[in-house]
């Protein structure tokens, strides 16, 4: 695997003028008082040039990461030490040998796995989420070491003790517009045989106290774990009014309004009348589920229509109807409300996605999983090989490299467990493998494809566009005038180019023979507009929402 060189560094002018250290080992271990019995999982060292924040919180499988390391550990007792040596693989330099000499702050880290002897007859050990949305480097139950500024330049000997344990997310109160609550999910408990917690945040809307005769529809939002509000609904920091600069900013991305102006908006009934939910459904290798039935996380998406929305229609007066549940979602979220809604088309009555996730494995962000061999790099005849980009900016420079990001989650766990963005897709979608895992579309150090993994991931649905165009004449009709997707011309992770392959499809539906036409939308972010371009306001899609709704009654 290549990794930076220092004459390469150095040509970048990073100044790093010391030569590489020959070697380097690091111990980790944890007392009695950390844990009183062995430990599984994953042990790391991280090591930074800046005590901005604690090491650990610099590192990650991002563009500007500081060096980490991982090791995996089994039955570690109390005492005995994981080592980590020139041997383990880091991020972003492979080895440490490549780490300049100097001065680092460094620290260690042990993060704890649960076994799950799951429904399907396969014993796993992962991270079992503790509501902090799979951040390995800060996740409850987590044991790290404090910071120590030492000198890494050849054959040292540095021992860690991690002894501190990270605590419990703090619980956010309620109040009269958010409500928060948590629930076991049956159906996911019963496949992982372990209890799996699922949640939600509900924004309720102006005057639902007092109109207790009154059912509203619901708007179900989708994304990355969180605790927030739909919408960005805050009331922090609104004393203090946006700087022209902040604005100009915002605008020349995207349309969306600040969490302040749409609180504003919400609470003197300036938007239609909707109860707004934000979906918590993180699973061991991921913090969102991918809202569909999965072989690796389990029944998400029977989780969602079966468990979570009859607990929303429960607990709040809604109007429980498939033509009064709307979606939206941006990224992850996108594909989720896609997913949700072309494969349970008469529970929702539309679907509005935002800068989607690859709806066409033809391009898994930029690749072919299909037809290509190599998924970080690809030949020109014999003589020329090309790095494949995980990630671009706007104006089309590529931020890193699927190698890199590949390798970086690699660092932070093997087997498909690292809850990165390609082990998420991976396990949402892709078959179990004989060792109970999720079964490998690619291997991690090589980049080689494994085409099997990749038609079964199409035959299963996943695909999108593969899966309507070949249901459309039984979904079509329950599809018309549901699907709405936006996304930027230049979207960093290269979304725009499934997008523009799923609209060519649900377009040809206008063609005699193929329809019904899909009467939707598709609105394209030009010029240079990045992921996270948004057409409109949230106001102004939930008005967008508030008409659909109303078209909808008039069929009941």
């Amino acid at each position: 695997m290549r990794t930076p060189t220092l004459m390469a560094l150095a040509a970048l002018g990073l100044g790093l003028s010391s030569p590489p250290i020959a070697a380097q080992t690091f111990t980790v271990s944890f007392p009695t008082s950390a844990s009183a019995g062995p430990i599984t999982g994953r042990a790391f060292v991280f090591i930074a040039r800046t005590d901005r924040t604690e090491p650990r919180l610099q590192a990650g499988a991002r563009r500007g990461s500081e060096q980490f390391l991982g090791v995996d550990i089994e039955q570690l007792a109390p005492g005995a030490s994981a080592t980590i040596d020139p041997s383990t693989l880091g991020f972003p330099f492979a080895s440490i040998r490549e780490l300049p000499a100097g001065e680092y702050f460094v620290q260690g880290m042990i993060l704890p796995y649960t076994k799950f002897a799951r429904a399907d007859g396969h014993t796993i050990w992962a991270h079992m989420d503790q509501w902090e949305g799979q951040r390995f480097n800060d996740a409850p139950g987590a044991i790290v070491s404090g910071v120590q500024k030492v000198r890494v330049d050849g054959n040292a000997r540095i021992a860690l003790t991690v002894d501190r344990v990270l605590p419990p997310v703090k619980k956010i109160a309620d109040t009269e517009w958010v409500q928060r609550f948590t629930m076991t999910s049956k159906l996911a408990s019963a496949f992982w045989n372990h209890d799996m917690t699922v949640g939600a945040v509900v924004l309720l809307p102006r005057g639902y106290a007092q109109n207790r005769a009154k059912r509203y529809p619901v708007v179900y939002t989708i994304g990355h774990f969180s605790e927030r509000a739909p919408f960005g609904f805050t009331f922090d920091g609104c004393d203090r009014p946006e700087s022209a600069e902040a604005r100009a900013t915002r605008l020349a991305r995207s349309a969306r309004e600040t969490g302040c102006e749409f609180q504003q908006a919400w609470t003197t009934g300036k938007v239609p009348e909707f109860i707004a939910v934000f979906i918590q459904h993180p699973t061991p290798f991921y913090d969102d589920s991918y809202a569909l039935n999965s072989a690796n996380n389990g029944p998400y998406g029977d989780v969602i229509t079966k468990e979570i929305i009859p607990e929303i229609d429960r607990r709040y007066r809604t109007i429980a109807s498939g033509h009064a549940r709307t979606l939206t979602g941006g990224s992850t979220g996108g594909w989720d409300v896609l997913g949700l809604q072309v494969h349970y088309p008469d529970v929702f009555g539309g679907a509005w996605s935002l800068y989607p996730d690859q709806l066409d494995f033809r391009n898994y962000q930029f690749g072919n999983i299909y037809a290509d061999s190599n998924a970080f790099e690809r030949r020109d005849g014999a003589w020329l090989s090309r790095e494949i980009p995980s990630s671009r900016g706007p104006e089309g420079m590529m931020e890193l490299s699927m190698r890199e990001e590949n390798q970086a989650e690699l660092v932070i766990a093997t087997k498909g467990r690292s809850g990165g963005q390609w082990d998420g897709w991976q396990a949402a979608w892709a078959p179990v493998g004989a060792d109970g895992y999720p079964k490998p579309l690619w291997d991690k150090r090589t980049g080689v494809i494994d085409h099997s993994v990749a038609e079964a991931m199409r035959a299963r649905g996943y695909d999108l566009r593969d899966y309507v165009e070949r249901n459309w004449s039984t979904i079509g009709p329950k599809l018309v005038g549901k699907i709405h997707v936006a996304v930027g011309d230049m979207d960093n992770y290269f979304l725009n180019l499934g997008v523009y392959r799923f609209e060519t499809f649900l377009e040809s539906t206008k063609q005699p023979g193929k329809g019904p036409y899909y009467a939707g939308k598709f609105e394209y972010g030009r010029p240079l507009k990045p992921h996270g371009w948004q057409p409109w306001s949230n106001q102004e899609l939930l008005r967008m929402m508030d008409a659909q709704v109303k078209k909808g009654a008039l069929r009941q």
